[in-house]
């Protein structure tokens, strides 16, 4: 029998996280027995002193806020999808000790639009400009042609995403959150806003919307969400999002391939629906 492995997933705050639901549920179906997956609440100062715990059973690492930039100086290096947003949510830890840090959110979005046959759009928006969007920014960059319209509601973000944009080499067009609701008539919306957020938006969803993006899996469906459905638009959730990038977690923490898509998501459905 192989040794017994570890993973976790660590953040503040961290025990609402669907994670450990989703990788326990890929080692039973990959039959790995011994692999244990678990959750820590750890902020940034406290990440350094957690990092020096890690013996050489541990097989990976997936991070949330705030740890997704103060994890960096810590590897040994990261990929350079991890470094075109500066954000590291997956570590990989080899038992000779090396630390290499990962981004999975970029892929995992293009291939929860990809499984809703959305793979190239002309234009795009995004609401919001906070870490998701950046990743979203990524994202877009390899299935937009055209210009991305980023609704903002402070100049200091607007400064950032025209950053993420110029790095990136991507057409942004900075737009004020007092004219999101021009942002539903995009053939693709991302929302990387907060809960409640857009909720106000919902009344201006056009009677035939194209796509959207909701980022968010709970509460779900977020208002803007129902509406969308309501009125025959495609729905991507958050759920969509977050089993597409644990697949590629799961699959290069375990070196096994292809990770079990249907049953993690089957997983977190059923998690869901018990809160």
């Amino acid at each position: 029998m192989a040794a017994p492995r570890r993973a976790a997933v660590l953040g503040s705050p961290i025990a609402h996280s669907l994670s450990p639901v989703l990788h326990r549920t890929a080692y039973a179906e990959l039959g790995l027995e011994g692999w244990t997956y678990d959750r820590f609440d750890v902020d940034e100062q406290a990440l350094p002193d957690f990092f020096e715990t890690l013996g050489d059973d541990w097989a990976g690492l997936s991070l949330t806020m705030p740890l997704k930039r103060a994890v960096i100086p810590l590897l040994d290096g990261i990929s350079e999808t991890a470094a075109s947003v500066d954000a590291v949510n997956t570590v990989v830890l080899t038992e000779d000790g090396r630390r290499t840090g990962d981004n999975t959110d970029i892929p995992g979005m293009v291939a929860a639009l990809r499984e809703h046959g959305i793979d190239k759009v002309d234009t795009a928006a995004i609401l919001g400009a906070g870490a998701t969007a950046s990743s979203a920014l990524a994202a877009l960059s390899r299935i937009c042609a055209g210009e991305i319209v980023v609704y903002v509601r402070s100049t200091a973000r607007a400064a950032e995403m025209r950053q993420w944009a110029e790095r990136l080499d991507v057409a942004v067009r900075i737009a004020d959150w007092g004219d999101a609701e021009q942002a539903l008539h995009a053939p693709l919306v991302v929302t990387t806003t907060p809960a409640g957020v857009t909720d106000g938006l919902a009344r201006a969803v056009p009677e035939r919307p194209a796509a959207l993006f909701d980022v968010l899996y709970d509460p779900w469906p977020t208002v803007l969400a129902a509406r969308w459905s309501a009125y025959g638009g495609a729905v991507v959730g958050g759920l969509d999002l977050l089993v597409h990038q644990a697949v590629l977690q799961v699959e290069q923490m375990t070196g096994r391939s292809p990770a079990p898509l249907d049953a993690m998501r089957k997983a977190g459905e059923r998690a869901l629906a018990a809160r």
